[in-house]
């Protein structure tokens, strides 16, 4: 600094320091400034907009599927096109909706939580999300082309094999699985690093929001899970492409091996989508019941327990399959166990709701919805684990009714609960609670109307995956209540947007903690800047929020010229060193469309896979060709 210059007060400092700090996190303006974004908050919403699209798509479908099976000998849909409805509704809601909007918000939430700025890796983030998108559209295009997979969401052989499903259908169908896998490892990659090494100061492993640990689990079990359902696709890709002989028995495969390496990533599924609303429900109660929460570290070891125990039952879905019973019998254990877990976790909600102070918000409501539909849903998973039990109901409406009330149910319910409860977080407004109540009451009556009628259509024999049934069966008054109950939620569906859109315009000013909150996604502005938090926050309690505000702390000497972040140590959260981020960048998106073009190509030609993986190599020589950081002037 010059020395005839008049040295700035505190005040200009802090004014400078702060325009300093929003310049050096600001995302370029444009189109190509849209492309090039990595800030956590605008990839999360992307995930969670883009899901929730594939939502509203996966419902459609489901209305479809529920009209053809409303009366008997129905010609609303052929048989062909029932199935490629069916097997697309299967295959949006588990690998386009589901892990794609639990990984967005945790994207845009676990910052926050944690009091830090960004995830760990910003680039990947965003890759993480073009990949995503690029796997959806590739699906999508297969159907308004006429080119929709219809093998089942599972897809297994020899149906799906070359010899009874000539074309590209199921090619799409095990290609798109290599683009969804690879985007939630990337999320769970970015997610791990951040929790372990991005938490505030203070924030010890016994200090983490038990959202944070739901997430940290989830993201352990993509990265064991997910190579799984990679294989078994690229197994059947390569036998229906190349000609090789893996699962196809006409040649020598064994449709078996593709069920158990399927299986092993199919169960864990199920618990990779319901250990994050696990953490959803925690802060809700939390926040609702304004207590600190029963049980913490029994609900952490419950929640890491799951993850474990979930790995070791994928052989219950295929007890009809003619395995040797003390296989079964292992199998039945650890299926009627893992119940324990979920059951901790459940006890110590309702300690935490029975001595705290209840404010009943809508987001409260479908906790309450949770809990109930959930225990159902797990009692009938008790009767599944039993082999004798579950060969007379196998592939019936019964494992479907069981199935939707375990997901939706477990899942549905507290994202529904979760939206109400961040939604003024990140937008700046409240939704309207009497809305919101009646959009609970609608959508659970909705469910039950349309799930609980299939128990009982699965015990008087309906098969899944038939596409029309003569009216001898007896089976027409479950589908009609099950139609009018989908018809139902998809009520509840148009009464959430609508609230939606009145509450981001109209709705109530909602402040930075309009519940009074714990955690530190509340301490940040509503909706937040780009770099979260002006001095990022200490804690000093496993409730950080709720501890007086003169003992609260923060965090200086971080510089604000460009994208600095702390990193702390892994156990106590003590801070080791400063991490500069790189800024907004299209290489992520020009790297995702190069594996793209190798992903699809190969689908058509195997020499892609070669001609995008030069490509691929060219981006990732774009994106880590190093540069000189920014400098600002003192």
């Amino acid at each position: 600094m010059n020395q005839t210059e008049p040295i700035p007060n505190s005040s200009e400092r802090e004014a400078q320091a702060l325009r300093d700090l929003e310049n050096s996190w600001q995302t370029p303006r444009g189109m190509i400034g849209w492309l090039s974004c990595t800030t956590h908050q605008a990839i999360g919403m992307r995930y969670i907009v883009t899901a929730f699209i594939f939502l509203l798509a996966g419902g459609i479908e489901a209305l479809l599927i529920r009209l053809q099976l409303a009366l008997p000998n129905n010609t609303l849909l052929g048989p062909d096109r029932y199935n490629e409805i069916f097997t697309t509704h299967g295959t949006t809601m588990m690998f386009l909706f589901a892990v794609p909007m639990m990984e967005g918000m945790a994207v845009y939430l676990v910052p926050l939580m944690l009091g830090t700025r960004n995830v760990a890796f910003p680039r990947l983030n965003a890759f993480g999300y073009w990949i995503y998108l690029a796997g959806a559209i590739f699906l999508y295009w297969g159907v308004f082309t006429n080119t929709a997979p219809d093998a089942g969401w599972f897809s297994y052989p020899p149906l799906s094999g070359p010899a009874y499903s000539p074309g590209k259908r199921v090619d799409f169908w095990a290609q798109m699985i290599t683009f969804t896998e690879v985007s939630a490892m990337c999320v769970a990659s970015e997610l791990i690093a951040t929790i372990f090494k991005m938490r505030a100061p203070g924030m010890s492993l016994n200090r983490i929001p038990l959202y944070c640990w739901s997430m940290l689990v989830q993201s352990f079990m993509v990265i064991f899970a997910m190579p799984a359902v990679m294989i078994a696709s690229s197994y059947l890709l390569s036998d229906r492409t190349v000609g090789t002989h893996f699962v196809n028995p006409a040649e020598g495969g064994d449709p078996l091996l593709y069920q158990h390496v399927f299986w092993l990533f199919g169960h864990p599924e199920v618990y990779i989508i319901f250990i994050p609303a696990l953490g959803f429900v925690s802060s809700i109660v939390t926040a609702n019941s304004r207590r600190e929460i029963f049980g913490y570290p029994g609900m952490v070891l419950s929640i890491v327990a799951t993850g474990f125990i979930a790995f070791g039952l994928w052989v219950h879905h295929m007890f009809a399959t003619g395995l040797p019973q003390i296989g079964e019998a292992y199998f039945t254990a650890a299926s009627m166990m893992i119940a324990v877990t979920s059951g901790v976790q459940i006890f110590c909600w309702i300690a935490t709701l029975w001595t705290g102070r209840l404010r009943m918000t809508a987001a409260l409501h479908f906790v309450f919805g949770f809990i109930a539909i959930f225990v159902l849903g797990g009692l009938t998973g008790v009767i599944l684990a039993s082999v004798s039990l579950d060969v007379q109901v196998h592939d019936t409406f019964f494992v479907v009714a069981h199935f939707h009330y375990v997901l939706i149910g477990g899942a549905l319910f507290p994202l529904f609960g979760a939206f109400y409860h961040w939604f003024p977080k990140i937008t700046g407004r409240l939704m309207n609670e009497a809305v919101g109540k009646l959009n609970f009451w609608i959508l659970f009556i909705g469910f039950n109307l349309t799930f609980f009628p299939m128990h009982i259509l699965g015990l008087k024999g309906m098969t899944r995956r038939i596409y029309t049934y003569g009216s001898e069966m007896g089976w027409e008054l479950g589908n009609i209540l099950a139609t009018i109950g989908a018809f139902i939620i998809a009520a509840g569906g148009v009464v959430f947007l609508i609230n939606i859109f009145l509450s981001r315009n109209r709705g109530e000013i909602a402040g930075d903690n309009p519940w009074d909150a714990d955690s530190f996604e509340w301490a940040a502005a509503s909706p937040p800047k780009s770099y979260n938090f002006e001095y990022l926050p200490v804690a000093t309690s496993r409730y950080p929020l709720w501890v007086a505000a003169s003992e609260r702390t923060f965090v200086t000497g971080l510089r604000n010229d460009r994208r600095e972040v702390l990193v702390t140590t892994l156990m106590d959260a003590e801070p080791h060193h400063r991490l500069v981020l790189p800024r907004s960048s299209l290489w992520p998106l020009l790297t995702a469309l190069a594996v793209t073009i190798g992903f699809i190509g190969s689908v058509f030609n195997a020499w892609y896979i070669t001609y995008g993986s030069i490509l691929t190599g060219l981006a990732f020589v774009g994106w880590f060709w190093p540069r000189l950081p920014v400098e600002t002037k003192p």
